[in-house]
């Protein structure tokens, strides 16, 4: 099913209120079109919508660009608030969609060694990224999760398309059409 531009009726959340100022931009940070991610890294739907997310990125000639936000789900995910910190401390030396990119591919291996190991091979200090190290990048994560509960957020992943609630599979096709509906004139 393509994302359901019908059932998007409610009012668009204001900007300010989805995207921070320090947020984690993909593409043109001045993009007419803004795609907010609310994701887990342990979650396999983020995992799997990540190069879809990309594509639609990379193929709209600056014209979108995509914000992470975290929203662990760790009642069911054990490792995913440890890999929400661990992506903030790569996000502090200048890596946070390497290491997203590195943490979906490795899933399977999220705890601390797997953590460390993926910083790693990123050229980052494995233990910068795990333990007491990783805690001090605890605030982002904490803002993020609050603001999914305000918008509404009960899983993972959940969009938002210039404010407006994305429904259904992320496809290229379905966020194509949420984009084109975002930006008609009305």
């Amino acid at each position: 099913m393509l994302g359901d531009v019908s059932e998007q009726t409610a009012a668009p959340i204001p900007a300010d209120q989805l995207v921070p100022a320090d947020a984690h931009v993909l593409g043109n940070p001045d993009a007419p079109v803004t795609i907010v991610e609310f994701g887990d890294l342990e979650c396999p739907y983020c995992a799997a919508a990540a190069p879809v997310l990309r594509q639609v990125v990379e193929a709209s000639a600056g014209q979108v660009r995509l914000v992470f936000r975290h929203f662990p789900l760790f009642e069911i995910h054990p490792h995913a608030l440890s890999a929400a910190l661990a992506v903030e401390a790569a996000a502090a030396q200048g890596r946070f969609w390497e290491m997203q990119a590195a943490l979906f591919e490795h899933q399977d291996q999220l705890g601390e060694a797997g953590l460390a190991d993926r910083a790693e091979e990123l050229g980052l200090d494995g233990a910068s990224v795990v333990g007491d190290a990783a805690q001090q990048h605890a605030a982002p994560v904490q803002r993020d999760y609050a603001d999914a509960l305000a918008a509404g957020v009960q899983g993972t992943p959940t969009l938002f398309v210039n404010g407006v609630r994305y429904r259904g599979r992320v496809t290229a096709d379905g966020l194509r059409a949420a984009i084109e509906s975002a930006t008609a004139p009305r």
